[in-house]
């Protein structure tokens, strides 16, 4: 009776306490601005550094080691970002290890959190729509990743998106169990998502928002205790918006946030043994990962990804477009980015390749469609470049150079959106085929050209790949999507004659990807009544 009058007066009050939330809202927005924010996106400079600190038991805490991040387009000292070294470990691990492995909680624990987090991710969602909110993310992506607003802003709208989908009750319905008749009366089985308990999250520079939050709030909702890490050229959008989960409801408990170098986070994962690891980065690593951790660990890692265009030629313009999107938006920093496209002989025959060019010729840094990568300098990119054109029959179709009147720091790279031809036969050859599918992760693509009779040798080509992450099939003919599809892999195919290989639509996420990553399926085989147990 006690627990029905606390509902009853938990919905009386439900209302009340979400237009006080909205009016403090307001309130505070009119009086301080943005209540939860520590920086000003566009006053971030060498004279006016922001500072980026570590979250751990529930306290946002400075270390001694502090690691200073160049701004990306003008080599200015802007941001430092207090880090944890190895010896600073321990208030983490030990955090970690307060988590139990049945999480923080479950179908049969504390289940009032899956309103709770619906609760949050409502509020969260409505910040997120307001023009204010969403242009501080949209400029402070821009500051550390440099982007075009659009891509940026489209980075801050599908998180929004996300989070509008687990508001209410749909958190708790991402928990729903299964039950299963048993073979006598009284026997039955029922299966329940279960959290790990202490998990960790690793995340990459070029999407320093969209790729944190789906990926924390998914382990949050099933009931897991997250240390996140983000690359900390970019950190500092993801402790913004730490701090705007917890402005929205989010107990400053539930997530430890540090900034490390990768050895000091390698070590941590040890020691707090985590019982599951997402990681997003460089094959590399990942590699290193799997081992170390035992196989505890889900991994997206890198992805040379490749387009094929097939004999029906059809929008022009459109496929250009997509391909100038897919190759060179984000400056080519997306695992999913056009790496190779392959041409079928009727399309050679269109103005397709002028048009690309064209396109890619447009792209400024003024506006920010061209810009610094971050991870592969100009020099590594020329190198690779000039190795390619030693190839028989290859030639430089555009780009190609440095770019030019800039004051991007030598670290980075900085070169015109680039694409170099190489003949199919060429690239098949067992000397060359490594070098042509090296993935460089900037505005780099190779293209081929092939006959309806080499098709064979094209899917040989994607075969002997190993980093199958997305592709594209451009082509309406049901016969030759049929037999691309049919014999080849990937983790994403797009098909048809808007086919793409980046900007995952809304309806196929991955978001219930995120979500499994902290899910354990736990079966409970019940057997009571009748003393029936075989």
């Amino acid at each position: 009776m006690n627990r029905i009058l606390a509902c009853r007066e938990l919905r009386a009050r439900a209302p009340q306490t979400a237009l006080s939330w909205f009016s403090s809202l307001n309130i505070s927005r009119s009086v301080h601005g943005l209540p939860f924010a520590t920086v000003e996106a566009e006053e971030i400079s060498g004279s006016q550094p922001a500072e980026v600190l570590n979250l751990v038991q529930g306290k946002w805490k400075k270390t001694a080691r502090w690691n200073t991040i160049l701004d990306p387009l003008n080599g200015e000292p802007f941001i430092k970002v207090c880090e944890v070294d190895e010896t600073g470990i321990q208030p983490f691990v030990e955090s970690l290890s307060k988590c139990p492995k049945h999480g923080l909680h479950n179908p049969f624990k504390a289940p009032e959190r899956y309103l709770m987090f619906g609760d949050v991710s409502a509020k969260a969602a409505h910040m997120l729509s307001l023009p204010k909110v969403s242009d501080f993310f949209t400029r402070l992506i821009q500051r550390v990743a440099p982007k075009s607003y659009q891509q940026a802003s489209g980075e801050v709208y599908v998180t929004r998106k996300f989070l509008e989908n687990f508001a209410g009750d749909q958190v708790r319905f991402l928990a729903r169990s299964f039950g299963v008749p048993g073979n006598h009366l009284g026997q039955q089985s029922h299966g329940f998502r279960w959290p790990y308990g202490p998990v960790a999250i690793v995340t990459p520079f070029n999407f320093p928002l969209e790729i944190p939050v789906l990926q924390l709030m998914g382990a949050l909702y099933m009931g897991n205790k997250p240390i996140l890490k983000v690359d900390s050229k970019v950190s500092i959008v993801m402790e913004q918006m730490m701090r705007l989960l917890h402005y929205c409801g989010l107990p400053i408990e539930d997530v430890e946030f540090i900034n490390s170098d990768g050895k000091t986070m390698n070590k941590l994962l040890l020691e707090a043994n985590t019982r599951m690891t997402l990681f997003t980065g460089s094959s590399r690593v990942a590699e290193k990962l799997a081992l170390d951790l035992k196989g505890r660990v889900k991994l997206e890692d890198a992805g040379f990804d490749w387009k094929i265009l097939g004999p029906d030629v059809q929008e022009e313009d459109y496929v250009a477009w997509v391909c100038d999107q897919d190759a060179y938006a984000c400056s080519g920093q997306k695992c999913s980015a056009q790496s190779m496209l392959f041409i079928h002989e009727n399309w050679s025959k269109t103005s397709l390749l002028s048009k690309m060019k064209d396109l890619a010729e447009r792209r400024n840094l003024e506006d920010l469609t061209i810009g610094p990568v971050l991870t592969v300098t100009t020099e590594t990119m020329l190198e690779h470049k000039n190795k390619l054109l030693q190839i028989s029959g290859s030639k430089l179709l555009f780009g190609g150079e440095p770019l030019k009147n800039h004051s991007i720091p030598p670290i980075y790279g900085a070169i015109e959106p680039t694409a170099i031809y190489v003949p199919l036969e060429e690239i098949l050859k067992g000397n060359n085929f490594d070098l042509v599918t090296r993935e460089i992760f900037g505005p780099f693509q190779v293209v081929t050209d092939y006959r309806s009779d080499q098709l064979p040798l094209v899917l040989d080509a994607v075969e002997r790949m190993h980093a199958h992450l997305t592709a594209a099939v451009v082509s309406n003919d049901p016969l030759f999507l049929q037999e691309v599809i049919g014999n080849s892999v990937n983790g994403t195919t797009y098909a048809g004659l808007r086919a793409r290989t980046t900007g995952a639509p809304q309806n196929h996420w991955s978001v219930q990807n995120f979500l499994n990553f902290f899910i354990l399926h736990v079966k409970v085989s019940e057997c009571y009544g009748l003393g029936l147990i075989s």
